[in-house]
């Protein structure tokens, strides 16, 4: 299960605060979260304090993120080193 709660902040940034495990449907959910967003021009950071597990599909969707100027902030170092290894795609 994953839980995503959005604080909105000044000017066009929206953080969004994510916490259990970023797995399969999950992945799916927070995709169409972040690209609803994303269509609107809003600025998004993830908060991942209280993320507990991120699948491949998630680490993917997460790098995918990253490259659309996305901020991730609270990543474990485990999360860390995942996003790290991982190969672009």
């Amino acid at each position: 299960m994953l839980i995503i709660s959005q604080i909105e902040s000044v000017n066009q940034e929206v953080t969004l605060r994510l916490e259990g495990r970023m797995v399969g449907p999950w992945v799916r959910e927070a995709r169409e979260t972040c690209g609803k967003l994303l269509k609107k021009g809003r600025m998004i950071k993830l908060d991942l304090t209280e993320v507990l597990f991120v699948d491949q599909e998630g680490i993917k969707f997460l790098k995918k993120l990253i490259s659309r100027d996305v901020t991730l902030a609270g990543c474990s170092l485990f999360v860390k080193e995942q996003l790290r290894s991982a190969k672009d795609e």
